[in-house]
């Protein structure tokens, strides 16, 4: 139970559960040894190049090639710029179909490119675009599909590829989570038109902030570039109305670190992913999501429950306050819907959008990184698990 594992020693008057003594977090950022980053800040002051694609930028620029096996790539100071210059330059303009249950950056970039979000129902089991609901969705005024690996779990590539090939569509992923994930032994970074990753610190992989663009159409990269930097194509010319979305060396410092050791961050998060699995399977109401199919190389970026209030005898929210009181904070990990957030409720939703509703009032991710430990994970399935007794033997 719980109380075995370093707690306080204040413990609850009903339930005789004690409170972690320092707060656990949804997450919490790798950070390399200080010494290693030191090294590199001593490069930069050597250098003097803070920005304006560095000399340590264009080595990340090449380990990132290297490492996901791909030669069209662009780096940027954060995956919300790169992803609304990646619909520029393509010339994404119209409708897209997306998905009402992500991180509210993915709709934003449609907004900010002045395009008309289409928003359609998920698959039950991994939560990304259920490829039915996509193609009953398309109308003559539709020019791409915007899809989401959530929380790192690869999107129906194959069915989504084929309706993207048949009514012409381009085909847009939001690899955010899914940095580090392979299907059938390539980089998830290989398939679409375009995939755009975060490289924010709260996930697995991070350059403090930053993200980065890869596609296969060579000719983009001069495009995108040219957006990112103001639109200049040399020191006198300016060739279009860009913004500024460059990647800084202090960044690309930190990625080049954390990139080194993510081998060993999945492999923790893997193990904390197990426990986890083990420890919640067998309580009534918490529900947990299928292991990633055969084939795919799963990056452990989040792991989700959904809490069925009959079954576990309290609802998703009273758990979420619940785990509070012990200084464990969960998230409900997309809630509200995109689409129910008041600055899009004026956009027009003609699918019922069950699966996602659903899901959305259920879910909670649990935490998860490279510094919890897995006593840490016994005593947060512990007060899962305890909540859920008491509860229902009071009911």
């Amino acid at each position: 139970m719980a109380q075995n594992f370093p707690l306080t020693p204040n413990a609850s008057p009903l339930t005789g559960m004690k409170k972690f003594e320092k707060p656990i977090y949804i997450t919490k950022p790798f950070m390399p040894p200080l010494e290693e980053f030191t090294e590199g800040l001593k490069e930069i002051w050597d250098n003097q190049w803070l920005t304006n694609s560095g000399p340590l930028l264009q080595r990340l620029s090449g380990a990132m090639s290297k490492f996901l096996d791909i030669e069209n790539l662009t780096l940027f100071s954060n995956g919300t710029l790169a992803l609304q210059i990646g619909l520029q330059g393509l010339g994404i303009t119209g409708e897209v179909i997306t998905t009402p249950f992500s991180f509210v950056a993915t709709t934003h970039a449609l907004y900010w490119n002045k395009i008309r979000p289409v928003f359609c129902d998920i698959e039950p089991d991994f939560y990304t675009l259920d490829p039915q609901k996509v193609e009953a969705a398309i109308t003559p005024w539709t020019t791409a599909i915007l899809a989401v690996h959530v929380f790192g779990h690869p999107c129906n590539l194959e069915a989504l590829a084929d309706i993207a090939r048949r009514h012409n569509l381009k085909l847009i992923y939001d690899a955010a989570h899914a940095f580090g994930v392979k299907v059938g032994g390539k980089s998830i970074a290989q398939y679409g038109d375009l995939s755009m990753f975060s490289f924010h610190a709260t996930k697995i992989y991070h350059s403090i902030e930053g993200g980065m663009l890869v596609f296969p159409d060579p000719s983009l990269r001069t495009e995108v570039d040219y957006l990112k930097n103001f639109g200049f194509k040399n020191e006198v010319e300016v060739v279009m109305p860009g913004t500024n979305a460059k990647m800084n060396e202090l960044q690309a410092l930190m990625g080049l670190h954390v990139l080194k050791y993510l081998p060993a961050l999945i492999e923790k998060r893997r193990t904390l992913a197990d426990r986890y699995r083990q420890r919640l399977k067998a309580i009534p109401g918490i529900h947990l999501p299928p292991q990633p199919p055969a084939g795919v190389d799963y990056n452990y970026a989040y792991f989700p429950i959904e809490v069925d209030e009959q079954e576990y005898g309290m609802s998703r929210d009273q758990l979420y306050e619940n785990l509070k009181k012990y200084n464990v904070f969960a998230r409900r990990y997309f809630y509200p819907l995109i689409c129910d957030f008041a600055c899009y409720q004026n956009v027009p939703v003609t699918d019922p959008l069950e699966v996602a509703r659903g899901v959305a009032e259920r879910i909670l991710t649990l935490p998860i990184y490279f510094d919890l430990e897995l006593e840490q994970v016994e005593g947060i399935c512990g007060l899962i698990e305890f909540r859920s007794g008491f509860v229902r033997s009071n009911v």
